[in-house]
């Protein structure tokens, strides 16, 4: 007869074993729930954001239209104004003025205003108005307020430097070359140089050539042009590689003397109202960076 191998006694790991077993599936399928109750969520909680997005943006996108809508009748209406028959050119000044008040004030950032200013200062100056002082008045605080917003937000993205003119010295020398300034603006070094050569005291404009010599560079370009209290640095400014700007306006004059600022800004911070240029979209794409849209130069 066949001995019988004895019973091997059960340690406590093959206790534990045999409790646990029966455990396993029960934590294997609370594992999966956990999962996907939290996969789920997280679908959910991706779905209701992109929901709020999207109704966000079409909101956002219905607001803009409606704006743009309102600023387009805005526009037609007031401009209209300027093109009524008027032998005289001065019935309704005051309807004019006040118009001009609203164009300025709402779309000087896209539209070069300047040959309105001038025509209106036309009109003021050859008219028999008894209130020409408070026009005029009228017409250099406008020019005053929309050239202080201007530079204010541009100085915020770039830099800038101030220079006086002593219309004396420029009369008895014929030109006046003001001293240099180098401005830094993101990777770009350059030096500015002005050289003034004439003053208009009717359109109280002054000629200047502004000399633009970025660092590295052997030569330094040269550009002229007017400067008047029509002239806004967003809307009349001298375009410049790397996507930025230069921009001189007159912040004060009087008989004796005037003051220019030079601003130097990115060229995204200029108006909107020219087309892109296409050099420097392929400049820019060229150095990776993000298009902007390209603006005005003198």
């Amino acid at each position: 007869m066949a001995e019988t191998e004895p019973r091997k006694e059960k340690d406590l790991w093959d206790k534990l074993q045999i409790v646990f077993h029966p455990l396993n599936g029960l934590l294997t399928a609370a594992t999966v729930a956990l999962l996907g109750y939290y996969t789920s969520g997280l679908l959910r909680d991706g779905e209701a954001r992109a929901a709020n997005e999207r109704v966000y943006t079409e909101l956002m996108s219905s607001r803009e239209q409606a704006e743009s809508s309102l600023r387009k009748d805005m526009f037609l209406s007031i401009i209209q104004t300027f093109f009524k028959p008027d032998p005289t050119g001065f019935s309704d000044l005051e309807a004019r003025m006040l118009n001009l008040e609203l164009l300025t004030y709402n779309f000087h950032e896209s539209l070069n205003l300047k040959p309105l200013f001038a025509h209106m200062d036309r009109v003021i100056a050859r008219g028999p108005i008894p209130d020409r002082g408070a026009y005029e008045q009228r017409l250099r605080q406008m020019t005053r307020e929309v050239a202080t917003r201007q530079l204010v937000l541009l100085e915020q993205v770039g830099q800038k430097f101030s220079r006086t003119i002593d219309f004396a010295e420029l009369k008895k020398a014929g030109y006046l070359e003001l001293m240099p300034e180098t401005l830094v603006l993101g990777p770009k070094e350059r030096t500015f140089a002005i050289l003034v050569d004439n003053v208009n005291p009717e359109t109280r404009e002054i000629s200047m050539e502004l000399g633009v010599r970025t660092k590295g560079d052997a030569e330094m370009q040269l550009r002229r042009f007017h400067v008047g209290s029509y002239d806004f640095p967003m809307i009349d400014n001298t375009r410049l590689s790397g996507d930025q700007r230069a921009a001189v306006v007159l912040t004060n004059s009087n008989p004796d003397s005037a003051e220019i600022t030079l601003v130097y800004f990115p060229g995204s911070y200029a108006s909107l109202k020219e087309k892109v240029s296409y050099d420097e979209v392929v400049e820019q794409l060229r150095m990776g960076r993000e298009v902007q849209p390209e603006e005005s130069a003198k």
